[in-house]
């Protein structure tokens, strides 16, 4: 547990000897979007790295919109009603409103109490994404073998460079996240093509173009990677706000994730999901535990709705 809530660089230094470790696990821990030397960031790599041991790193065959569509789909089956496509200016008139936004967009939405308001002002949003996507000749030719066999690469040489680049997300080396999913999904891209994207961290709401930095990360790793690039297409974080007005500045994790904003998100409240509105609840990764693909924030505002109903 204490190791959970130190930095990633208080951790590798008491516990890991050597730099592979230690570069190892800057890479599970650099997904706090933190600076390394920031608690939690520790926590970050502990849970990423446990979750690799128990169960791998999954992802969903066909594309992550097979999530959505497996989700809308049994939401139908229960007599639900889907709605895309339709911007929101106003809160609907129902009993329950469960609305999965940002701060910012809730108090766009609706009118509350004075202290409640300012709580939400307050809220800070962490750095964000530059991303990149490609349809690629072949797979990525990585000299590493292992790399070769891997849906999920961290790139980033060596512990200190990974931090480096954390730090002030400006590095010329910067830590690049990158998926390779048609090695093990060949319904993704044509016969005997592939794809992969990659994203690397920046400040929040920049609009420095990063592709020179991040596919020259790849080539160093992969040389010829460059030679393989069909077609490439590039969302900055003020684009990747603009496909989704939750990705504040291109924010992808819904908001800093410190030790003070961990727990106390978006407000100091005992319910954090339920706002100061009757029936009004707040249900995205503003609330614990947090951005990441598990939707525990739904459940549990859905959970304290339900039981606000008497259900």
């Amino acid at each position: 547990m204490f190791d959970g809530v130190r930095s990633a660089r208080a951790l590798v230094e008491s516990r890991f000897r050597e730099e592979k470790t230690r570069a190892f696990f800057a890479g599970q821990a650099a997904h706090s979007v933190l600076p390394l030397e920031r608690s939690p960031s520790a926590g970050f790599g502990l849970i990423l790295a446990g979750a690799a041991h128990a169960v791998g790193w999954p992802f969903p065959a066909g594309g992550a919109q097979a999530i959505c569509d497996a989700l809308a789909a049994r939401l139908r089956e229960l007599g639900g009603v889907v709605h895309t496509s339709s911007r929101v200016d106003e809160l609907p008139h129902a009993d329950v409103v469960v609305a999965d936004v940002m701060p910012r967009e809730l108090l766009r939405l609706a009118r509350f109490p004075p202290r409640y308001e300012r709580a939400l002002r307050r809220y800070r949003h962490a750095s964000a994404a530059f991303k990149l996507d490609w349809a690629l000749d072949g797979p990525i030719p990585w000299s590493a073998e292992r790399c070769r066999r891997a849906a999920t690469v961290h790139l980033g040489g060596s512990y200190e460079e990974i931090a480096e680049s954390e730090r002030d997300k400006r590095s010329p080396r910067p830590f690049v996240l990158l998926a390779q999913h048609t090695l093990f999904d060949a319904r993704r891209a044509p016969d005997g093509k592939h794809t992969a994207w990659a994203y690397c961290h920046v400040p929040n709401g920049s609009r420095e173009d990063r592709t020179e930095a991040i596919e020259a990360q790849i080539e160093r790793f992969a040389p010829g990677f460059r030679k393989l690039v069909l077609a490439r297409s590039v969302r900055t974080p003020l684009e990747l706000e603009s496909d989704n007005r939750n990705c504040v500045g291109g924010d992808i994790n819904g908001g800093t994730m410190d030790l003070r904003q961990l727990f106390f998100r978006p407000a100091a409240r005992l319910v954090p999901w339920r706002t100061p509105r009757r029936g009004l609840y707040i249900c995205s990764a503003a609330t614990p535990p947090g951005g990441g693909v598990h939707g525990l924030s739904g459940y549990a505002a859905a959970r304290f709705a339900l039981r606000d109903l008497g259900k």
